[in-house]
């Protein structure tokens, strides 16, 4: 029984994810905002039509466990300079900790495998160790940092 508890797939995602999508977002920026007290993420003023213009440019993902929408993620991709840029990287905060982010990310290395692409980025905030972590041992580096 516990592995059809813990079953989910990720897929790419479509208009009738844009509620969900909205909310996993509100909520893991949300938990983000408390955890890092400078930041000011831009996620929680999106709307649904940016939900939905992202939808029609970038690649969207959604992570879905017993019907229940858990994550999402979205890359941005440039096919002549075969880079990516991943954002609004999320799961929902009650599905964190379960494997639902590393399987994102799997999803996300063969994509970034079938376009060829040679590097990918992302802001997110380095003293927040937890996160930094979960990066590093995705092979992400530090490249460079704000204040």
């Amino acid at each position: 029984m516990d592995f059809i508890q813990s079953y989910f797939q990720v897929r790419p995602a479509d208009y009738s994810d844009i509620p969900a999508i909205a909310r996993i977002t509100r909520e893991a920026f949300t938990e983000y905002a408390k955890m890092s007290p400078h930041a000011d993420p831009e996620a929680l003023r999106e709307s649904e039509e940016d939900i939905k213009r992202d939808i029609d440019t970038k690649i969207v993902l959604i992570a879905v466990r017993n019907d229940e929408p858990v994550g999402s993620v979205r890359l941005a991709l440039d096919a002549e300079k075969k880079t990516a840029y991943l954002s609004r990287f999320a799961v929902k905060v009650t599905s964190q900790n379960s494997g639902i982010g590393k399987s994102i990310m799997n999803l996300v290395d063969e994509i970034m495998k079938k376009y060829g692409v040679k590097s990918i980025s992302l802001h997110t905030d380095s003293r927040l160790t937890p996160l930094i972590r979960f990066y590093y041992g995705r092979g992400f580096y530090i490249g460079s940092t704000d204040s």
